[in-house]
């Protein structure tokens, strides 16, 4: 009996913990027990409709995690990517750790139809995110940008209008300065890619280049040898690995987590007809 009111009190202070990083969106925090989290999935009727999905409650359609890149900034983890169908992208995914991979929450709210896929820190504060949404080519790139260590992010479109393309990749020198390579997927219309440089933090970017082909890019900082992000087919889920000096699973998501169906409405019984 004494030991609940200590589990009481770590939940408590777990969930403050939370609340002052900024978890707002919804979504309930995931606390690693050494197996792995399964990312919630919730799937609604206008979700079904809005991407033209048929998952019916006989057939319904199965939904995935996928993880595209992990960045480790101290002891905070940012992981990007999706929840899909076998069909089409349902929604972006960021996931967080404060704590190395005790406990996770997600910082920003998911965007419908749109996967997130390259992340990077510049030191403990200034961090991007790239997106884009899938309509059913790459569409509307953004990046996500943040300046107090992943608390809080704010959405930040690369054009003004809606256009086919996806950041190819990114790079900031520093806090502002940025440089930026778009595949605009075609070269019907001139050069397939654009190049772009911000002076701004990623709050706004500069057209400078249309090319045919890609030139040299910025290499960026290596990956760390000691950490790594991958697909565990005899778990099913997706591992974080630490090197010390074999390799540990210090957090795992799993990837097949929910399913998208219709609701069925109810018929309701007839009603009494009372005797004459």
């Amino acid at each position: 009996l004494a030991a609940e009111p200590l589990r009481y009190n770590r939940q408590v202070r777990v969930a403050v913990a939370l609340l002052a990083l900024g978890v707002a969106w919804g979504q309930a925090p995931l606390e690693n027990t050494g197996k792995p989290m399964r990312v919630e999935s919730p799937c609604s009727e206008e979700d079904i409709r809005a991407l033209g999905l048929t998952c019916t409650a006989e057939h319904p359609c199965p939904v995935y995690l996928e993880l595209a890149q992990m960045e480790r900034v101290g002891e905070k983890i940012f992981l990007t990517g999706n929840l899909h169908t076998e069909a089409v992208t349902l929604m972006s995914v960021l996931l967080a750790s404060a704590d190395g991979g005790k406990n996770w929450h997600e910082p920003h709210e998911r965007i419908r139809a749109a996967g997130l896929d390259q992340i990077q820190f510049l030191d403990y504060e200034a961090g991007w995110a790239a997106g884009y949404v899938l309509q059913p080519l790459p569409r509307d790139p953004f990046l996500l940008l943040t300046s107090d260590g992943g608390k809080i992010w704010r959405r930040r479109p690369i054009w003004g209008e809606s256009k086919v393309g996806a950041i190819e990749h990114f790079w900031f020198e520093d806090r502002k300065h940025g440089l930026l390579w778009m595949d605009r997927t075609s070269s019907a219309d001139g050069g397939r890619y654009e190049f772009y440089e911000s002076m701004t933090g990623g709050e706004s970017w500069m057209l400078r280049q249309v090319v045919d082909r890609l030139g040299a890019k910025p290499a960026g900082r290596p990956p760390n040898p000691n950490w790594r992000l991958r697909a565990d087919a005899a778990t099913k889920s997706y591992l974080i690995e630490q090197r010390a000096p074999k390799w540990q699973t210090v957090a795992s998501f799993l990837i097949a987590v929910g399913e998208c169906k219709e609701t069925v409405a109810e018929t309701p019984p007839p009603a009494e007809v009372p005797p004459k």
